[in-house]
């Protein structure tokens, strides 16, 4: 059974047709950068996270559902890339708490579609879907479990872990370490939404690393949320 992941309006893309190992020489950067929707911080938190992500190589967003904290990291990794900085965009999660995945049926992308879908909902507000499988096909946009990246190094990229807060001490530890060369690090999270009642990664790596130049954290609180009002108004109560 193939997936289909539609997270394009008007399309479907079936990530068990597309070749992982095909090589195409297609160039966008040559093109004019049009995209699909055009996207300006609401507020000055997020002015500052975007100006994190720029400047440090490692950046942690923390804060409540709605802040834009995922959002806005694809929206800096594909400028990134459309800009000829990087060559390649990886998006990364735990599966679940305990990573695992072997619960759910069909192949290893089948099973990760509801775990990255939320990534591919900012991704399609920027590329067509043309151009997004293109990316897959090519290997330029990346997706992967935490549990299938140890070992690995990755160089030249861009990389957006998003829902830490459902990592291990381990795998955060583990996740940092593949970092290589010429690499912008996107980390986020929502403290208070960890499955993990102990040994949680994201809370602990931000302790370790408060005083490292190379990273910064940009928390964000309830009055940042610009998902709606209606979720704005829900935080106040939960």
């Amino acid at each position: 059974m193939l997936i289909t992941m539609g997270f394009c309006t008007g399309t479907n893309i079936k990530l068990g047709e597309i070749n992982l190992t095909k090589k195409k020489k297609v160039s966008y950067l040559n093109k004019e950068i049009r995209y699909i929707k055009k996207v300006k911080s609401l507020n000055k938190k997020q002015d500052e996270y975007r100006e994190s992500i720029n400047n440090f190589p490692i950046t942690f967003g923390i804060g409540p559902a709605g802040g834009g904290k995922t959002y806005l990291a694809v929206v800096e990794a594909v400028e990134a890339f459309d800009g000829g900085e990087i060559g390649r965009i990886v998006f990364v999660r735990p599966a679940v708490a305990t990573e695992t995945l072997g619960f759910l049926p069909g192949t290893y992308e089948e099973k990760l579609d509801p775990y990255l879908r939320p990534l591919f909902d900012a991704l399609c507000d920027r590329w067509d879907p043309k151009k997004i499988k293109h990316s897959l096909e090519n290997m330029e946009v990346e997706i992967a479990a935490l549990a299938f990246i140890r070992g690995r190094t990755f160089n030249n990229c861009f990389i957006v872990f998003d829902e830490a807060q459902n990592s291990t001490i381990k795998q955060m530890k583990m996740f940092l370490t593949r970092m290589g060369d010429n690499c912008t690090c996107v980390i986020t999270g929502d403290l208070e939404q960890s499955d993990l009642q102990n040994d949680n990664g994201l809370t602990w790596v931000i302790d370790k690393l408060k005083n490292c130049d190379i990273v910064n954290v940009v928390k964000f609180e309830k009055e940042h949320v610009v998902r709606s009002d209606v979720v704005k108004e829900l935080l106040n109560y939960i």
